[in-house]
This record gives C-alpha cells, sequence and structure tokens, in this order.
C-alpha cells in the first residue's frame, strides 16, 4: 500500500473511532450526494431513505468535499448533470481526502465519459435515465465492500472494534465511545480474547488457561471477579451488558 493511501486508511480509521457507534448491519449508513438540483434526485433519496440510510446534501463542490474531514460518509454520490467537468475535479479532490466509494451520475453516455471518471478514482458510474432501485442496489454494494475493506486493514493493524468498543493492540489502548478505558493487564488479556473472537464463547476455563497458560482448576471465582471489573469499566450499565455478556451454563462472550 502506497504512503498516501496508508494515510487515507489512518484518516478513515480515526474518522470511524471517533463517529461510529455502530458496525455491521447496525450501523446508519451515512450518505453524502453533491448536487445542485436535489428536486431531480428526489425518488433516490426517498428509496435510500426508506432502507435506512441517512441521506445529506451538498449544493457546493468544495463544501461538499470538506464534509469528508468534518464527519463519516459510507457513501459519497456525485450528480454532474448541472456541470460535467466538476464531477471529475470534486472526484479528484475526494481521493486526495478519502478512500470512501464514489458513484457519479451523468447524463453523459460515452465509454469515454466512464473512463474518465474511473481514472479520477470513481468506484461506479451511472447514466441517465436510471432506475433507482439499481442505483440503490450499487450504493448498498459499494458500503459492504467499503465497510469490509476497512475492517480487514484495521485487523490487520491490530485494531478489533464492537460498536463503541475499540481494543487497539499496538497502543495497547481500550475505549468506549472515545473515551479511554484503564484496564488492567489481565483484564486487557481477557478482554482482547473475546474481542479477538467477538461472538465466541469463551468457557471459564478457556479463558484461566489461555491467559495463564495453567491448567484451570477452581478458577471460577478468579474469572467471575475479572469479568465483574472490566464490565465496571466498559459497560454504562454492568447489569445490563451491552458487550461482555454470559452465556449461562458455557462462558462468556464479546457481541
Amino acid at each position: 500500500m502506497s504512503p498516501e493511501k496508508s494515510k487515507m486508511w489512518e484518516r478513515e480509521k480515526d474518522l470511524y473511532a471517533c463517529h461510529s457507534t455502530k458496525t455491521g448491519a447496525d450501523m446508519k449508513r451515512e450518505i453524502l450526494i453533491y448536487t445542485k438540483k436535489p428536486d431531480d434526485l428526489e425518488s433516490l433519496i426517498r428509496v435510500l431513505e426508506g432502507e435506512g440510510c441517512s441521506v445529506s446534501i451538498a449544493r457546493e463542490r468544495q463544501k461538499a468535499a470538506d464534509r469528508l474531514l468534518e464527519k463519516v460518509f459510507h457513501m459519497f454520490i456525485i450528480d454532474d448533470r448541472g456541470g460535467e467537468r466538476e464531477s471529475i475535479l470534486l472526484t479528484k479532490e475526494i481521493r486526495k481526502r478519502s478512500a470512501v466509494p464514489v458513484l457519479i451520475i451523468s447524463k453523459r453516455g460515452s465509454g469515454y465519459a466512464m473512463i474518465e471518471a474511473l481514472n479520477a478514482g470513481a468506484d461506479d458510474f451511472v447514466t441517465c435515465p436510471f432506475h433507482v432501485y439499481e442505483v440503490s442496489a450499487r450504493v448498498h454494494s459499494q458500503i459492504r465492500r467499503y465497510t469490509q475493506l476497512t475492517n480487514l486493514c484495521e485487523n490487520i493493524n491490530h485494531i478489533y472494534r464492537v460498536r463503541d468498543l475499540i481494543v487497539d493492540d499496538i497502543r495497547r489502548k481500550v475505549t468506549v465511545g472515545g473515551k479511554e478505558v484503564r484496564l488492567t493487564p489481565i483484564e486487557y488479556k481477557i478482554l482482547k480474547l473475546l474481542v479477538q473472537e467477538k461472538g465466541k464463547v469463551f468457557s471459564i476455563d478457556q479463558i484461566y488457561e489461555t491467559i495463564w497458560n495453567m491448567q484451570a482448576i477452581g478458577v471460577d471465582n478468579t474469572i467471575a471477579v475479572h469479568i465483574r471489573h472490566i464490565r465496571e469499566k466498559i459497560e454504562e450499565n454492568p447489569r445490563e451488558p451491552e458487550y461482555l455478556k454470559v452465556v449461562w451454563g458455557t462462558g462468556y462472550k464479546v457481541g
């Protein structure tokens, strides 16, 4: 990965850490549309919002690019029917700031127009007239790929995320909702183990033997105490945990 792309993904990671509250299917998909005529895209906007997306509109090119530095967006749609060259200039500007997927809607149907847009950094290209549900499907497809790639880059960098809970194993740092949580070394190891295998249930013996590297004999209370302390630090309501959950008769999991 080039230094420029590496810096870009670092920026995306930091934005997610600051602003994202959910991931995967639970995450609100934020879409930014640059258009000088929002009324022309009313049907598409209505469909996207009906599918659970939050749609923002920008009418000025520079303000549209600047929004990417202020907020997390998962998709950028450019309507270039008002000024065809603007879509190329805006796409190039976006690529200096973000790795967010870009879809261009154009009235130009030539192959050259599509090639020019893709070479500028666009991810998809749709010509008018278009079917709103086809464009919606393309949008969701690009967002899925973008989210998966973002998560892959985080895992490569040893960053593990479960909604607002982030474990950065390079910095040995845990944050919840952007606020750092101080854990003891043992608490950190237990939480990291569970977060790395999000959704997997670990028995008390498995947790003990993995963390202490010793055979587990009568360690139920030891693990329970550490779990309680972790919950008190990461959960808003430890009695009704959102992250670290007990699976009765089996063990514990994060997810």
